[in-house]
């Protein structure tokens, strides 16, 4: 897999039915390591250990509905009252970051009402806060700390 723009963590691997898959520790299981999920377990490992987020508000790859399509985002980060906290949406490092990534995150953030906005292909890491009353986002040189 590609080496990422993120600090060096320890993951484990098992091969199922000559395929890679990595143990999610928030789904508590190994899924399969596809570009995107190698990126998505980056994440996580980097909410968890340099931003200090709770594990038991974390989640990864549910379901959400925006205007009658069901989509799935990659990682959410609840506040302990159930409001979003952060949103992030994980592309595979081949993938560039464009306008329609920022679109898709802000689609999705129509349902979830997010307080922060991640997008990130591994290589580049973008972070947004968003200003509802002024109905403006801004965009932050990373992600704060969980307090």
């Amino acid at each position: 897999m590609h080496e990422l723009n993120f600090p060096r963590y320890s993951f484990r691997f098992k091969n199922r039915e000559n395929k890679i898959a990595v143990f999610d520790e928030l789904r508590k299981k190994f899924v399969l390591l596809t570009p995107e999920e190698w990126v998505r377990q980056h994440v996580v490992q980097f909410l968890l250990k340099e931003k200090s987020f709770p594990k038991s508000l974390l989640n990864v790859e549910k379901q959400l509905k925006v205007h009658d399509l069901i989509k799935r985002y990659d990682v959410l980060a609840y506040n302990p009252d159930g409001s979003i906290h952060l949103v992030v949406e994980c592309k595979a490092a081949s993938i560039p970051i464009t306008q329609e990534t920022f679109d898709q995150i802000a689609r999705y953030n129509l349902a979830l009402q997010a307080t922060y906005l991640m997008v990130t292909n591994g290589l580049q890491h973008y972070f947004c806060q968003l200003d509802y009353k002024a109905e403006q986002y801004h965009f932050l040189p990373d992600i704060p700390e969980w307090t």
